[in-house]
């Protein structure tokens, strides 16, 4: 299997395997509670992380452009400015109320716990739930990796699901803190070091 950077065309697809790849994941449960409309609003909110970091040019896809993606942010450009907080906003609050204020302090957090140094950051890593196990995860990050060793940046991750932590600790990555969100469930952040 090749991968590559996605495409405009690709955005619709990937959402959809995005949202499928994060249906069960502890913290899109914690944020869109509803089993029946989760699919609608996270696929809403994948198609903005798409759009927000596609042009960035380091987020990578399968050759079919369909079977999940990794979308990473340069440094220095992982935090969201306040037009992409309002488009979010439009595009997903409904499926947010009315924890809403519960989510705003959970993802508060989160954002606190952000580093401050210069890393590659690792927004989202998806592999559609038909092409799981197959070892798509690591040929969708290893681009990502690579690019951090080559410019000699560390690489940094979070994730809400205990399972990815074995993975990620096979690429390289540690934890390095982790937080209970509010009423929802734990956090785990990760950094990893250039080889």
């Amino acid at each position: 299997m090749s991968v590559r950077p996605p495409r405009h065309g690709d955005v619709d697809r990937l959402a959809l395997a995005l949202a499928r790849a994060f249906h069960d994941d502890p913290v899109t449960r914690w944020v869109y509670a509803s089993d029946r409309r989760r699919p609608h609003w996270s696929q809403r909110f994948f198609a903005w992380q798409l759009g927000r970091l596609m042009p960035q040019d380091v987020s990578w896809t399968t050759d079919d452009g369909a079977g999940g993606a990794a979308l990473w942010a340069l440094p220095g450009r992982w935090r969201e400015d306040a037009g992409d907080t309002l488009r979010l906003l439009r595009l997903t609050l409904p499926g947010v109320l009315p924890r809403l204020p519960r989510v705003l302090r959970g993802l508060g957090q989160v954002e606190l716990r952000h580093p401050h140094d210069q890393h590659l950051y690792l927004a989202v890593l998806g592999v559609d739930p038909d092409r799981q196990g197959q070892g798509v995860g690591s040929q969708l990050i290893r681009p990502g990796l690579d690019l951090c060793d080559r410019e000699r940046l560390p690489a940094y991750l979070e994730t809400g699901k205990e399972a990815n932590l074995s993975f990620y600790g096979r690429h390289g990555f540690q934890v390095v803190d982790r937080v209970e969100l509010p009423k929802g469930p734990p956090v785990w952040f990760l950094w990893r070091e250039p080889a």
